[in-house]
């Protein structure tokens, strides 16, 4: 603009709309609120809270290592200690001890390793190992190295940097395999067991009881583990300092009903009879005993042979040792407890049960004469004394002396006519004002105060009619018959192969039943099948590969009554009076049978029992009770 040109008047201001000032008003607004939270969040942690996180901090630079419980020693019922715990020194590695990684280090790794048996590899991996778990704490290189390695490293310690010795507390049998099985071992919990109800709140590490006596009463045994705090730096190292530290609580003890000197009597019997019998030509491999005090039912010895010695837990064991230990066969290994966990016939140890409840029945008397000949004949089938003896009639006290079949089987027949009759017919449950009146036959009314329910596989469908639900199943067993022409088969034993429940019963004139499948979830379903046959002969052919030639003659259906978790079933009905259940024995029905059928008599009639029913109740609340 020249000097003569006049001025322009400036240009007029847009205005702004009114939409614009709004958002910016907004934005403003909103960008003031979060720098507001922001200074306030500031200052609430700097101001209000510092001192909280100020501790928080410090305590970030403590750690927590536990100290584990001496466990409670476990004696017989002198007082004999059978199980104790003894303090060893565990060689151990401190990691920010060591020598830098290199050269050194790896010298001192072969001569420890040399004098501990152990490959360099192997304990440089236990280091990584341990390092990356919990960096502040020594690593545990070997426990119980003995007297020798330990006067080693304390007199050359300078050759070991980094290399200590702690005193820990290892389980100890002095009797070694001595009521093993039963006693049971120790090891470290593993990452299974952590997430079980037993172990809950267990630090991961702890020793705890695996098998037997030291697992079931692991939680009274184990004791509370102490805490050693370490204060470490910030990248996790351990300082140099003092803290205080709290000192584990040992386990409680336990005292048994064992006795420890016939506990040893009787495993050297077995062991003994064993040795006899292969040495005439019995495969005798393996054997259990008990021995039960009858005036108040205290265990006082049980065993199973072969055995294992515990003490092989106190250290780690290898895959191969523990899978031998194990075994690999139906049969099991030197773990199982065959005393417990074993299949076998009661025989003759059940005849004082059946003794016991005919006399309470009134079905015989002490000096009642029975038994008399070699064999008893129902319909057809003989049933005689072991090597066809002749013991004559006799009494009770001379039929268990001489331990006679056909006593026991003339008294079991006693029994089954005792006060019974039958009659044919379809039944069903005749129900009155909240309690049982009878049972109706073919529309005629049976009364009665009281009905026991013994109706097996059936029980569910006889009672969903009265409208109740008990949870017993049908389970299926198919029994095959053949004959083994020329064979003298009458005197042959009962044979069980392994622990799979089969058997083997011979019969004379060469009959041999092989059985049983057993078919849970099967229905009432009579058919037989071909993978149940070949389930029987398998088993039986494994152990009588004889019976490949024999005869095939016919093959039975049978159904056992099953209860939840294999449970029997026995008691009164809660809310329905005059009604009790005695069912889902399953396969165990010939030999507790006498005992559950005395058990339910007695709560038919409402007599004392000595055996509480309440775990085998077969409803857990009164009917309608939802």
């Amino acid at each position: 603009m020249t000097p003569i040109e006049r001025a322009r008047p400036p240009e007029p201001r847009m205005p702004v709309a009114p939409e614009l000032a709004l958002r910016v008003a907004i934005i403003g607004g909103v960008a003031m609120v979060m720098f507001g939270v922001i200074f306030f969040r500031l200052w609430y942690l700097q101001v209000l809270t510092g001192e909280r996180y100020v501790a928080q901090a410090n305590a970030n630079s403590v750690r927590n290592l536990p100290i584990a419980a001496p466990r409670g020693e476990i004696f017989d019922r002198e007082g004999t200690p059978i199980v104790a715990s003894r303090t060893t020194n565990a060689v151990q590695i401190v990691p920010t001890a060591l020598p830098p990684a290199g050269a050194r280090r790896d010298a001192l790794y072969r001569r420890l390793g040399g004098l501990l048996g152990m490959s360099p590899a192997h304990i440089a991996a236990l280091v990584v190992r341990g390092r990356t778990a919990v960096p502040y704490a020594p690593v545990t290189i070997k426990t119980d190295a003995g007297l020798g390695v330990l006067t080693v490293l304390g007199e050359r310690a300078n050759e070991y940097p980094g290399v200590v010795q702690q005193p820990v507390s290892i389980r100890s049998y002095p009797y070694g395999e001595t009521a093993a099985q039963v006693i049971g071992h120790v090891d470290q919990v593993s990452e299974q067991e952590l997430k079980m109800n037993a172990f809950r709140g267990v630090i991961p590490g702890t020793i705890v009881g695996q098998e037997g006596l030291e697992y079931y009463y692991d939680r009274y045994l184990r004791g509370e583990a102490g805490v050693q705090r370490v204060a470490v730096d910030a990248a996790g190292y351990p300082v140099a300092t003092r803290l205080p530290s709290k000192a584990p609580v040992a386990g409680h003890s336990l005292k048994l009903t064992l006795d420890l000197g016939l506990q040893q009597e009787a495993e050297g019997a077995l062991r003994e009879g064993i040795e006899h019998a292969r040495a005439s030509g019995k495969p005798a491999n393996a054997g259990a005993f008990t021995a039960i005090d009858p005036r108040n039912g205290q265990v006082l010895a049980i065993g199973s042979y072969p055995s294992f010695d515990p003490n092989k837990f106190a250290k780690p064991l290898t895959p191969g040792e523990y899978a031998a230990l194990v075994g690999n066969g139906p049969e099991g290994g030197r773990l199982t407890d065959r005393a417990v966990n074993g299949a076998y016939p009661t025989g003759s140890t059940f005849k004082p049960i059946t003794a016991m409840a005919a006399l309470e029945g009134g079905v015989i008397t002490p000096e009642e004469g029975l038994g008399a000949g070699q064999c008893i004949y129902v319909s057809t089938e003989p049933f005689c004394n072991a090597g066809h003896a002749e013991y004559g009639a006799v009494g009770l006290v001379q039929a268990l002396k001489v331990s006679s079949d056909t006593y026991f089987f003339e008294t079991g027949e006693l029994a089954n006519s005792h006060g019974t009759v039958i009659q044919d017919g379809e039944a069903r449950l005749a129900l009155g004002a909240g309690r049982v009146a009878g049972v109706r036959v073919g529309g005629e009314l049976i009364e009665g105060d009281a009905v026991i329910a013994a109706t097996g596989a059936w029980t569910r469908s006889f009672l969903q009619a009265a409208g109740l639900e008990v949870p017993v199943g049908a389970q299926r067993g198919q029994i095959m018959h053949i004959r083994l022409d020329a064979a003298g088969t009458s005197r042959w034993p009962v044979v069980l192969p392994g622990a799979s429940g089969h058997y083997l019963l011979a019969f004379d004139g060469g009959r041999i039943v092989a059985g049983a499948t057993r078919e849970t979830g099967s229905g009432l379903d009579y058919r037989v099948t071909p993978a149940g046959l070949a389930e029987i002969l398998s088993q039986a052919l494994a152990v009588a590969p004889g019976l490949a030639d024999a005869t095939y003659l016919e093959t039975r259906v049978g159904f056992r009554p099953v209860g939840p978790g294999i449970r029997p079933l026995l008691g009164p009905v809660a809310g329905l009076d005059g009604l009790v259940v005695a069912t889902g024995l399953g396969a165990s029905g010939l030999t507790i049978g006498p005992l559950a059928g005395s058990l339910a008599a007695q709560a038919a009639l409402g007599l004392p029992r000595a055996t509480d029913l309440e775990p085998f109740a077969p409803l857990p609340e009164p009917p309608g009770s939802r």
